[in-house]
């Protein structure tokens, strides 16, 4: 692979980066450590410019190329926040925070994008300026919209922007991308049921939510199945029952939590739709009523086409076109640089990660070797991009 000798130079000290923020993760907002560290290490870079607290706790930094004429601006973007979970990988970098770990990659996300912040801090060999976005509050927070909210866009002057996440499964030295819709729109969905509580030896005086919610449980899934063309895409599950506290008592109330995913809007809109009438409806043939709660929360992950073929570009200058694959299948994983996206035409890009376990798995770990892989892609765009 094409591996710039400097970028290789730096491998184990990006490593180190990786592996001490392995070692301290921080949820949501709340990284302020991990801020702090970055925002650091952008001015030991060098870097023209650097803002914190972007969308609460987020960190910008400017590198400004030898030459600026052109005006071209793009940003580059990595999310910082763990996940509530407690590792189990027994490693000499294991989190050191019960309860918390980095079990989605950010931390090499992170390292990766200060690795190629202080390349291309050092060389500046484009004509533009990057600005090196680091966000909080990916894993259910939307950092990327608070960013965006923020003015992030506007205050910066940034015209794209370029997203990447490692991909357990996907051979190391793959990338993989689309244009249009790479990830699903994700959001939350909260079912509310009442009957009518009572004995359990005397059902017939009651309205039973436990058969009400069980009933639904069934029955939204004829959505997907009977309502969604057959070549669409959408998934609906739910993942938390709720109700009762005893085994004698049929209880009053019932409460059902999930998610749906979707890719494209119209689709967002029929299951939405459907999911009031199916709930609604089902409870009322037991006796009982519902209420559904929708909470959209991210969109879907769109590439826009032209960025999509430039991020292709770059992935083939580091390792060669036959390892880029430019028509990935979708996933319905949900992901909030799709605020950015929708704030600026970019792209979202896959590194393959190897056979390794999978991503919010307590046994995950980041792959180390992958580091300098990922930071030549990041050069390789701004140098392609911003070419003088």
């Amino acid at each position: 692979m094409p591996i710039v000798n400097r970028i290789s130079a730096l491998h184990d000290e990006v490593t180190a980066w990786r592996r001490d923020l392995h070692e301290h993760p921080e949820l949501m907002f709340d990284v302020h450590r991990t801020a702090g560290v970055v925002a650091d290490k952008l001015r030991e870079f060098g870097c023209d410019e650097v803002v914190t607290g972007i969308g609460q706790t987020g960190v910008v930094g400017i590198i400004k190329g030898r030459n600026t004429g052109s005006g071209k601006v793009i940003g580059l973007r990595a999310d910082m926040d763990a996940l509530p979970l407690s590792e189990i990988t027994g490693l000499p970098h294991a989190s050191k925070v019960p309860g918390k770990m980095h079990a989605c990659g950010h931390d090499g996300h992170t390292a990766m994008l200060l690795g190629a912040a202080k390349y291309l801090a050092e060389t500046r060999n484009f004509d533009g300026t990057v600005a090196v976005i680091f966000q909080p509050a990916e894993e259910g927070g939307g950092g990327g919209r608070e960013m965006v909210n923020d003015g992030m866009m506007d205050r910066f002057g940034i015209q794209e922007v370029y997203g990447m996440h490692n991909a357990p499964g996907l051979p190391v030295g793959k990338f993989a991308l689309r244009a249009g819709p790479l990830m699903a729109a994700a959001d939350r969905i909260q079912i509310d049921v009442e009957g009518k509580g009572g004995h359990a030896a005397r059902p017939h005086q009651s309205i039973d939510t436990i058969l009400i919610a069980s009933q639904i449980v069934n029955a939204v899934q004829s959505i997907v199945s009977r309502n969604v063309d057959p070549l669409g895409n959408a998934v609906v599950s739910i993942c938390a029952f709720n109700a009762g506290f005893t085994d004698n008592v049929i209880p009053q109330t019932a409460t059902l939590l999930g998610t749906v995913r979707t890719l494209t809007p119209e689709m967002r809109d029929l299951v939405e739709k459907r999911l009031h009438a199916v709930v609604e409806g089902t409870a009322a043939v037991y006796g009982g009523t519902a209420k559904l709660t929708y909470y959209r929360d991210y969109p879907v992950t769109r590439n826009h086409a032209e960025n999509a073929v430039f991020a292709g570009d770059a992935a083939a200058s580091v390792v060669g076109e036959d390892g880029v694959n430019r028509d990935t299948v979708p996933v319905m994983g949900g992901e909030d640089f799709s605020f950015m996206l929708e704030a600026r035409p970019g792209a979202f890009i896959f590194i393959g990660q190897g056979d390794t376990a999978s991503v919010h798995h307590p046994a995950y770990d980041f792959n180390d070797e992958i580091i300098p892989i990922g930071m030549s892609y990041w050069a390789k765009l701004v140098e392609s991009r911003l070419a003088a």
